[in-house]
């Protein structure tokens, strides 16, 4: 029987689970241990010792162990990392939480980081054995609480591959107080063999993030080559992945558990947790469950929200305070569309007070549809698209689908489609879709990949939420097998008048499909029924949110050229007399919300002509984000116009297509070649292939041998590059960067510019939003400098440094504030600016340079030169007012 006794710590009848502990002594090697303190602004400092411990076997494990505040006892912590990481990775929760009173240890598990071993995807006889001796460990720590002696109270907490090892220890070592495991896998053969078909892509970046097939387990390594070679995963390759799984132990994880899953994840889908929650929730523990708006696949991870609810969990669950909030039973985020005001995603929560499952309240849609054939091409080729595994980072693709964009790609012939009725009113599915179809084949097996589509009003906006498919393999199909699919789990609202599409697809980019031609017949045997979790209530305001950007990266060509296709606005007319002018901006305006005074963008004009390098400047909030945001389409003016080439742009406008953008760094397929990923891209994008002029793009970028070798060996450099030529795919006439050489070293940078420059010799035109002014200095033709929404200065760079109503005034001594404002108010000054070397000084219309100097003595300010500033980072100072 479970109990709660004063001081809420959760007691299990204790198992003989301790044989993993008792293994073997953790040796912590001469001289490994070291204290550290970290640097912090915070009270009380944060105390940090590195050790290396002999696990036995010759196996060595890198570890961090953190503290603060007073002596005396406390709960511990374990934090895991993910899959291709090290313990480094979770460092600033690990502070975080020892702050808050927590004793914490992180490592980097076999094969990761400075750790040595071989990678067994949390073997229990491996890493699992790992972790319960680094809790032997904790148990002799004088810091740590024990609840008997050699068993510390102690919480683990992790994402990924950390967070199965959270919960395969909390299975295998009954001293497990409590835990909190995030977008992770309860099994991992479900999650790389769905529906008996074997997940290639990400099986394949999973192996090259660990370091290649010769890194992991011989047994692991050999299984992964049989399957990726033959297509279908065997009997032993289950057998292998489900005895490191979670799964294989789930009668014995009865600890209290936070369970968060994320919607953008086609690797480890929202099923994985739901299946986690039932289990443990059976052992009679409790369970909450969280949704969060990113995973795998991108999207925003949440990421202080969510550790200040695992915070949260810990205290009540760890510390025993039962004032603890630790928040709802199931809490979900939705993202509402787009803010007219500035562009960014609304993430509002919802929430339930039990968790719904994935099947509560289903409602019956039926479909239309007559029986359908279509074909499994030979060698499963051409592939449709779904998710792209591996682009992911802030606003990864799949997150799009919730702001009503698609990228999904089916091919003619190699699908059937089933479609329902407009529906009535809003239809909010939260849950897995479920449907009965009937299954023919010309083969012995099919493979069949379902997803159900969001269809909008018009027929031409469709939308796959999520991105995500359901893959299922029919045997003995020649014969014919009704079928019942259960699709994603998602949540998605879809709106009134929009219709749901159910498609089998005989392909998909991130799964094998058979390699040998056949054909599938496929008729309808039920309705779909959609899951609707009445009980889950969407909070009426939104939540603190991280942005979502919309586009990410090189998906901002994509979404632009999508929604050219699939939007229709009402611009004017165009101006032929600008035909040939790449930008007009005119009387521009962007105010914060609609009934504010306060502006991002005021009365913005400037013009940008062909072959020029146009810098972008401003300090923080000078409207610089507002301004591209607008030029992209992405946000609608409140006042003025803007023009491409004599085009005024708006929402899905066509000229759109001409303009490229590079926003943030663009997440690639690590396994592919740099060339791969681009042709990848361009595939989705939906464009003819000879419209991508790749080479061209290619050669600008100047990446050459490189192009061929995998992108997981790129320098930083070479990946911004990338992501360059990325953008200037379809060779744009307009191209937009916004601070492209951010984490780039010196000679990177200066391979940025060269590119820059490169691209704009041959009459197109670049806009650059950079924040290194003597880069800017040296890579642009012309500026616009722009201080709290408004034109400050705009012309060419040269004229812009060179202006002579400027002096930069050398000092013996530094010149104090109060000094500054003087000499400010002098007659003939427009405006003094202390630096480090003295003055910058702004004549007005009136003011010379030798009245100047006499002014200055007669302040006895201790001149030691006078001379024209020359340097753009003086004359941007100047413009500004000090105000960056």
């Amino acid at each position: 029987m479970d109990l709660r006794l004063p001081g809420s710590r959760w007691l299990r009848s204790r198992r003989p689970r301790r044989a993993l502990a008792a293994a073997a002594a953790v040796v912590v090697l001469a001289g490994a241990g070291t204290w550290t303190a970290v640097a912090s602004d915070e009270v009380p400092a944060v105390h940090r010792a590195d050790r290396v411990m002999a696990v036995g076997d010759g196996v060595r494990i890198d570890t961090s162990y953190f503290t603060a505040g007073p002596d005396g006892r406390r709960p511990a912590v374990l934090l895991g990392h993910g899959f291709g990481g090290s313990k480094d990775d979770v460092r600033q929760q690990a502070e975080d939480l020892a702050r808050d009173g927590y004793a914490v240890l992180t490592w980097s598990a076999r094969g990761f980081g400075k750790s040595t071993g071989q990678i067994g995807l949390n073997d229990p006889e491996g890493e699992v054995a790992d972790v319960s001796r680094l809790i032997d460990w904790l148990a002799e720590r004088p810091e740590v609480r024990l609840d008997e002696d050699g068993d510390p109270r102690v919480g683990m907490a992790g994402g990924s591959y950390g967070g199965a090892i959270a919960l395969l220890t909390a299975g295998h070592d009954g001293r497990v107080d409590a835990i909190a495991p995030a977008i992770t896998y309860f099994d991992l053969a479900d999650a790389l063999f769905p529906g008996g078909v074997f997940k290639k892509l990400w099986a394949g970046i999973f192996v090259n993030s660990g370091g290649g097939c010769e890194e992991l387990e011989p047994a692991l390594c050999r299984m992964y080559e049989r399957v990726a070679e033959s297509g279908v995963p065997d009997a032993e390759a289950r057998r292998l992945l489900e005895e490191r799984s979670p799964s294989a132990v789930a009668d014995r994880i009865d600890v209290p558990t936070l369970l968060v899953q994320g919607q953008s994840d086609s690797l480890f889908p929202l099923g994985q947790a739901d299946a986690a929650a039932k289990a443990i929730r059976a052992n009679g523990a409790p369970v909450d469950v969280d949704w969060i708006a990113g995973g795998h696949d991108g999207g925003e991870m949440e990421t202080d929200r969510v550790r200040q609810r695992v915070g949260a969990w810990f205290d009540r669950y760890l510390k025993g305070d039962e004032s603890a909030d630790t928040g709802p039973a199931f809490r979900v985020t939705r993202t509402g569309g787009v803010d007219s005001t500035d562009g960014r995603a609304l993430l509002r929560g919802a929430s339930a007070d039990t968790y719904p499952g994935l099947g509560d309240g289903g409602r019956s849609v039926p479909l239309t549809g007559r029986e359908q054939s279509f074909a499994n091409p030979a060698g499963a080729g051409p592939p449709a698209v779904s998710a792209l595994p591996g682009l992911g980072g802030s606003g990864g693709l799949s997150q799009l689908s919730s702001l009503g964009v698609g990228i999904s790609l089916d091919f003619p012939g190699q699908y059937a489609r089933f479609v329902s009725a407009p529906v009535t009113r809003d239809l909010r599915i939260t849950g897995s879709p479920t449907v009965t179809v009937h299954v023919e084949s010309t083969s012995e097996d099919a493979v069949l990949f379902g997803k159900v589509y969001d269809v909008g009003p018009d027929g031409r906006q469709q939308v796959l939420p999520s991105q995500l498919v359901a893959p299922v393999r029919v045997e003995d199909a020649r014969s014919g097998q009704d079928v019942t699919l259960t699709l994603p789990a998602v949540d998605h609202e879809v709106r009134q008048g929009h219709r749901l599409s159910l498609v089998l697809a005989s392909t998909d980019l991130g799964y094998a499909s058979p390699a040998a031609p056949a054909t599938y017949t496929v008729s309808l045997k039920s309705d779909l029924t959609v899951p609707t979790a009445p009980g889950v209530d969407t909070a009426a305001t939104p939540l603190p949110t991280w942005v979502v950007w919309l586009p990410a990266a090189g998906a901002a060509v994509a979404v632009l050229l999508l929604l050219t296709g699939r939007r229709r606005t009402t611009a004017p007319a165009p101006d032929p007399a600008l035909a040939d002018v790449p930008l007009v901006i005119t009387g521009l305006s962007k105010r914060y919300a609609r009934s504010s005074d306060r502006y991002a963008v005021r009365d913005l004009s400037f013009r940008v002509g062909k072959g020029q390098v146009l810098g972008l400047l401003g300090p923080n909030g000078a409207g610089k984000t507002t301004t591209l945001r607008m030029l992209m389409g992405l946000i609608k003016p409140d006042g003025g116009e803007i023009r491409v080439f004599g085009h005024a742009i708006r929402p899905g406008a066509p000229v759109l297509s001409r303009v490229g953008a590079f926003v943030e760094g663009a997440g690639f397929l690590p396994h592919l070649s740099g060339r791969e990923n681009l042709e990848l891209y361009w595939k989705a994008t939906g464009r003819p292939p000879e419209d991508a002029h790749l080479d061209e793009a290619l050669e600008i970028a100047g990446l050459g041998d490189a192009l061929a070798r995998a992108v997981r060996t790129y320098s930083q450099g070479m990946r911004q590059r990338l992501a360059i030529a990325q953008a200037m795919l379809g060779l744009p006439d307009l191209l937009i960067l916004d601070e492209p050489t951010n984490g780039l070293d010196p000679p990177q940078i200066r391979e940025m510019r060269e590119v820059m420059i490169r691209y704009a010799a041959a009459g197109r035109t670049v806009i650059v939003s950079s924040h290194l002014l003597a880069e800017v200095e040296q890579s642009c033709t012309h500026l616009v400098v722009m201080d709290r929404g408004r034109l400050v200065q705009a012309g060419p760079v040269h004229e812009i440094v060179g202006s002579g109503d400027t002096l930069l005034v050398g000092t013996v001594t530094p010149v104090d504030e109060p000094l500054a404002e003087k000499i400010s108010a002098l007659p003939g000054i427009a405006s003094a600016v202390r630096t480090d070397e003295g003055l910058l000084v702004r004549l007005d219309a009136g003011g010379t340079a030798p009245r100047l100097v006499a002014e200055l003595v007669r302040l006895e300010v201790p001149v030691a030169s006078v001379g024209p500033h020359r340097r753009l980072e003086d004359a941007f100072l100047t413009l500004i007012g000090g105000s960056a």
